[in-house]
């Protein structure tokens, strides 16, 4: 009987700590989503390891034999949908991707981003949360669109930004809880509890994104 778990796909270019939260959650049969390919642009990445110990697919696509962007976004397109693949998350993958692969992929392309989206798009989120005095920082996991760091907001997480922070320990107390959302978001992706009006994303119903507070439960904005 074939399975009704969504068929994911993750891009990775590093270590992919996010990567095995992921692998983590799906490998109980039970989660709606199955990690059936980890794709790299970078050879040699540890995201390869993780696949091989947890039995998953390992692609290589080395963004340097490609003589553009648009030839390489097409090349891992055509892996990808040779596969059956039906949703992708990014986890640290270090490409800017363009407009037509990001539109063919829409509303089944996550992100997670170390920042309180719509503050600190870009890099550097840690340093620049320090450097404003902010009292909370956090992530965010959204649907992906052409520009950077925009999409409809699924899940956020809130962390405490304490006296005595640098970019290190801040990054620390994030990553935590960016390994606790990412599974989350796509699993209520997976289950079809996310529905996309216009710039917004509602979960089950309620505008989203869905805020994890610092050890408070939760609330919606």
């Amino acid at each position: 009987m074939p399975s009704s778990r969504k068929r994911t796909a993750v891009l990775a270019s590093g270590g992919g700590t996010n990567l095995q939260a992921l692998i983590d959650a799906a490998s109980d049969m039970d989660f709606p989503a199955e990690i059936t390919l980890v794709l790299t642009n970078v050879d040699g990445a540890f995201c390869l390891e993780r696949a091989r110990r947890a039995g998953i697919e390992g692609l290589v696509i080395d963004h340097r034999q490609f003589e553009s962007r648009e030839a390489f976004e097409a090349a891992m397109d055509r892996e990808l949908r040779d596969r059956n693949i039906e949703l992708i998350c990014l986890a640290g993958f270090m490409r800017v991707l363009q407009d037509r692969f990001v539109n063919d992929w829409h509303d089944r392309m996550l992100n997670i981003h170390p920042s309180l989206l719509p503050k600190y798009k870009g890099l550097h989120t840690h340093a620049r949360a320090l450097a404003a005095g902010d009292s909370l920082h956090g992530c965010t996991v959204h649907l992906v669109r052409a520009a950077l760091d925009d999409g409809p907001m699924i899940l956020q997480a809130q962390v405490p930004v304490l006296a005595g922070d640098d970019e290190d320990t801040l990054q620390k107390r994030v990553l935590v809880r960016e390994h606790e959302i990412y599974p989350r978001a796509l699993a209520l992706l997976a289950e079809g509890r996310v529905d996309v009006r216009g710039p917004d994303a509602w979960i089950d119903g309620t505008k989203g994104p869905l805020v994890l507070l610092p050890e408070l439960g939760e609330a919606r904005l």
